[in-house]
C-alpha cells in the first residue's frame, strides 16, 4: 500500500492541474513514445503495411481487370489513393486503442508521467500528437508504394499529408475516447468491428458511396474517411477541384470541436 500511494497522489495531482498546456511538455511525451517506437519500428511498420498492399494487388490487379472504369477512372487508380487513407487510418486507431490502454493501465505510464512536473493534460495532447504521427508515417510508407506503382500523376500529391494529419488527429481523438470508456482490451473489438471495418469499407475507398442505397448515403459522409479520402484522391490524380476544401474544412473543424473530450474523459476514468 505504501509503494501505490504516491502514485495514486502524484496521478491526482496531475489531473487536478489547470488544462493549460505546456507544449515543450507535450512534445517531450511525444518523443518518449517515439523513443519506445524506435526499437520495434520495423516489425511494426511491416505489420500495418502488408495488409493495404494485399488489398492493392488483390483488388486493383486482380478484381480490377474485370471492372470497368470508375469516374473516369481505372480500377486501382480509384482504390489505391483510399488505402493510403486507410493505412493511416488503421495505424492511428490501434496505437490509440491498445497501445494507449497498455500505457495508461498495466504499465502506468501515465502514472509515471504526471509525478514529474508534466500534467495530464500535457500527456494525453502528446499521445493524440504521437498517433496523428503514426498515421501519417504509414501513410506515407504507403503513399511511397503509390508513387513506385506510377499512380501518383501530379507533385500535388505531395499535399495529401494534410488530409491526412487531419485526418490522423480526428481518428486519434476518436479512438482515445473509446479507450476512456474500455473497461478491457476486449472492448476494442467492439471498436474495431462496428465503427472502423464498416468506415473501412463502405467510406469510398472500394467504389463511390452513390452506389449505396440513397437512404444510407449520409453514412459513410458522416465519416472522416470519407471526406479524407475525397481530398487525397484528387490530389494523387491531379485532379482537383474547389469541392475537396468543404471536407477539408470538415476535417478540420471535426477536429478542433472534438479535442477537448479525450482530455476530460481519460481523467474521470483514471480517477475512478
Amino acid at each position: 500500500m505504501q509503494n501505490t500511494q504516491p502514485s495514486r497522489l502524484s496521478l491526482l495531482h496531475g489531473i487536478s492541474q489547470k488544462p493549460d498546456l505546456s507544449w515543450p511538455l507535450v512534445f517531450s511525451v511525444f518523443l518518449r513514445n517515439l523513443k519506445v517506437f524506435s526499437k520495434t519500428w520495423v516489425a511494426t511498420i511491416m505489420f500495418n503495411f502488408v495488409e493495404p498492399l494485399l488489398y492493392l494487388w488483390a483488388m486493383g490487379f486482380g478484381l480490377g481487370v474485370y471492372v470497368t472504369q470508375i469516374q473516369g477512372l481505372s480500377y486501382l487508380d480509384f482504390l489505391a489513393p483510399g488505402l493510403i487513407a486507410s493505412s493511416a487510418m488503421f495505424a492511428t486507431t490501434y496505437e490509440m486503442t491498445y497501445g494507449s490502454f497498455t500505457r495508461m493501465g498495466h504499465q502506468k505510464v501515465f502514472h509515471g508521467m504526471v509525478a514529474t512536473p508534466v500534467s495530464m493534460d500535457d500527456v494525453l495532447m502528446g499521445e493524440i500528437l504521437y498517433g496523428t504521427f503514426k498515421g501519417l508515417l504509414y501513410g506515407f510508407v504507403f503513399f511511397t508504394v503509390v508513387v513506385l506503382f506510377g499512380i501518383a500523376k501530379s507533385p500535388l500529391a505531395l499535399l495529401a499529408i494534410i488530409p491526412l494529419f487531419f485526418m490522423s488527429a480526428v481518428f486519434s481523438i476518436i479512438s482515445l475516447v473509446w479507450t476512456a470508456i474500455a473497461p478491457n482490451y476486449d472492448s476494442f473489438g467492439y471498436f474495431f468491428t462496428l465503427f472502423i471495418s464498416p468506415m473501412f469499407l463502405f467510406a469510398g475507398i472500394f467504389f463511390p458511396i452513390d452506389n449505396l442505397p440513397p437512404a444510407i448515403q449520409f453514412l459513410p459522409a458522416m465519416t472522416p474517411l470519407y471526406h479524407a479520402v475525397e481530398v487525397i484522391r484528387p490530389l494523387i490524380l491531379g485532379k482537383v477541384y474547389w469541392g475537396m476544401l468543404i471536407h477539408l474544412a470538415w476535417l478540420v473543424a471535426l477536429t478542433l470541436v472534438t479535442i477537448r473530450l479525450p482530455l476530460v474523459m481519460v481523467k474521470n476514468k483514471l480517477i475512478k
